[in-house]
């Protein structure tokens, strides 16, 4: 047996998803066909607990949605007239002690950007640098959850409507022991936004973000 989170849409302003905990039987393998028993057998645990709706948001969902929603497939705008995975922005703007930085990163394979050895040897992450645009590592999930979000709901508004038919998400690659980002938890913040109306008032600015998101202000460019 394993544990994973559902992260499930919510009406409230302050609490913008809510996470639960699922036991299921999780079956061992790389292939696909193993991956999708143990999100079948996720998702059961979880519709008999009342959690309904769900979606699976990684490249071994089942549904063509989740699939591209997976952080190696959703393309964010790059250096003007470019597209890069998000996966690939993501790596390639951590920071480390140093001001270190791997920008080459940014024009890997997603996969090759995830496995790039220089991030476990660097260091310390201090922030991430995305086209000159710097976040600090609080909130810790800010700057994945503002590339993510600005990614779907800019450029992707028909996903977007898409989502909004779920009320709760998954994601089978996630494990919080080690991971502090998830797809899924993003995903189910942004379709609570918008169904909160708050979201275009969330992407007028970093300080707007993080004031609605994770109830923070910023002053004077130092998060508290």
């Amino acid at each position: 047996m394993a544990n994973r989170p559902i992260f499930i849409t919510t009406k409230n302003p302050k609490k913008l998803f809510e996470e639960k905990n699922i036991e299921f039987k999780f079956f061992n393998g790389f292939a696909i066909s193993q991956k999708s028993k143990s999100i079948k057998s996720l998702h059961q645990n979880a519709k008999d607990q009342g959690i309904k709706n769900i979606l699976e948001v990684s490249t071994k969902s089942d549904s063509e949605l989740g699939w591209k929603l997976s952080a190696f497939n959703l393309m964010v705008d790059f250096d003007g007239d470019k597209q890069i995975s998000l996966e690939c922005a993501f790596q390639g703007s951590k920071v480390f002690d140093g001001n270190v930085q791997y920008k080459d990163i940014y024009e890997k394979q997603s996969i090759e950007a995830k496995k790039d050895s220089r991030l476990k040897t660097s260091g310390k992450i201090i922030g991430f640098d995305f086209e000159g645009n710097f976040w600090d590592n609080e909130p810790k999930t800010a700057f994945y959850d503002w590339m993510y979000i600005n990614a779907l709901y800019k450029n992707n508004r028909d996903i977007v409507e898409e989502l909004l038919e779920y009320e709760a998400f998954s994601d089978i690659e996630f494990n919080p022991k080690k991971s502090i980002n998830c797809q899924a938890r993003t995903c189910a913040v942004l379709v609570s936004l918008v169904k909160l109306d708050l979201i275009d008032e969330a992407l007028e600015s970093k300080e707007k973000f993080i004031e609605i998101i994770y109830g923070k202000r910023l002053r004077q460019e130092v998060l508290f």
